[in-house]
Formats: structure tokens, C-alpha cells, sequence
């Protein structure tokens, strides 16, 4: 499956029940303003060592249109990325930045509405000297990533789908959503409520 557009019409909550926690990434790697809109896309991956942020400026420029750049940063005391790198991923076509660490400019991202996930944003640049392979395995939010795996993300949270997964979950995904679909509320809280009880009951819970 090489089209990944039906992912955008996942959501992160309905991946994550399907992988399980270790294909999330951590709390701390959030949109970096509220009502970002969903994105997805393959994994373009970076790595940058702390105070340098020279390979994914390199990124922008080799990345496919549609990809999420996903960058495990060295540190949380240099931006990797300002407003002019927002402005030209945004113009080739490059669909997010999900940082493990933090950008600066967050006012001109915001304004020309690119999707960045990141730790926090700070106003000191990195340096630009440390070259290194991209397109490598990183870890990004605790998260193992490789070069193609389906990164999904929104303001419920970030779940990246293996890339050798991606059908078989894609599969799951529709197949879970169409019953939630077919489910009334009242349906669902009848199995609810009765779930709930009988743990409740199996446990030694007598109210």
C-alpha cells in the first residue's frame, strides 16, 4: 500500500488501540497551537545532535512532498528549525515537523498554518555543522521510527504505524471504525455499564 491518504481520516486514538503504547509518542511532543489539523504521512527521518540543526535543514530539501519530517534533536536548548524552514517545507510540500525538541519563530509556523509537534519552543538557533546520514532509524516522543513508516498526528496525540504493518492495520483501522459507526450510544453504554459491573463484581465489589 504506497497511497497513505486514507490515514488522514484515522484517528490517533483508533491506531493507538490497535499498536499499543510503545507506537506513541510521549506527551511532551504536542502540537505547538491549538486546532492543528490532522496530518499523515510517511516518515522522512532526521537526527541532530545536540546544539546543531544542520542535517534537518538538509531535510527540507530532500524530503518527498507529503512526508512528515520527524526529527530526534540532540537537546532542548537550541531551535532546530525557525520561521524561513517553516515557510520552505511548507512550500515543497512537506506535510509536518514532529521534533523530539523544540523550534523557534512559533508565531510565523502558526501564521502560515505548517503543522509543527514539538517539545516547546525557545529562541536560541542551533548551529549548523554536524553532518550525519539521514533517513536513518531514530527515536523520536520514545517512539522507534524508520524512513516510511506512517506517522499520524492531531491534538489527540502522535502514533506511528510500522511501515511493513501499514496494510494489515489500515485494514483494522476501517474495520474498527465502521462498527463504532454501526454502534448507538445507548448500545454502547448497555455494554458499558454491563462490562464495568461484572469486573466490578468479579473483584468483591458489592454497591
Amino acid at each position: 500500500m504506497n497511497d497513505v491518504t486514507g490515514f488522514h481520516d484515522i484517528p490517533p486514538t483508533t491506531l493507538a488501540d490497535l499498536l499499543g503504547r510503545e507506537q506513541v509518542m510521549d506527551i511532551g511532543i504536542r502540537p505547538l497551537w491549538p486546532s492543528i489539523s490532522r496530518v499523515a504521512g510517511p516518515a522522512f527521518t532526521v537526527h541532530c545532535p545536540p546544539g546543531d540543526n544542520l542535517m534537518l535543514h538538509a531535510a527540507i530539501y530532500r524530503a518527498q512532498p507529503g512526508s512528515v519530517i520527524v526529527v530526534e534533536a540532540g537537546d532542548v536548548d537550541h531551535a532546530v528549525a525557525g520561521g524561513n524552514v517553516c515557510a520552505v517545507a511548507r512550500r515543497r510540500g512537506i506535510a509536518a515537523f514532529v521534533v523530539d525538541g523544540v523550534i523557534r519563530d512559533l508565531a510565523e509556523a502558526r501564521d502560515m498554518g505548517f503543522p509543527v509537534f514539538a517539545r516547546g519552543v525557545i529562541p536560541i538557533p542551533g548551529t549548523k555543522a554536524a553532518v550525519a546520514p539521514l533517513n536513518e532509524q531514530v527515536r523520536c516522543g520514545g517512539v522507534r521510527v524508520n524512513p516510511g513508516d506512517i506517522v499520524v498526528a492531531d491534538e489527540e496525540g502522535i502514533v506511528v504505524t510500522p511501515g511493513d504493518r501499514q496494510e494489515q492495520v489500515f485494514r483494522d483501522a476501517q474495520a474498527k471504525l465502521a462498527k463504532e459507526a454501526d454502534e448507538s450510544l445507548d448500545a454502547w453504554e448497555a455494554a458499558h455499564h454491563a462490562r464495568i459491573e461484572k469486573i466490578l463484581a468479579d473483584n468483591g465489589f458489592g454497591n
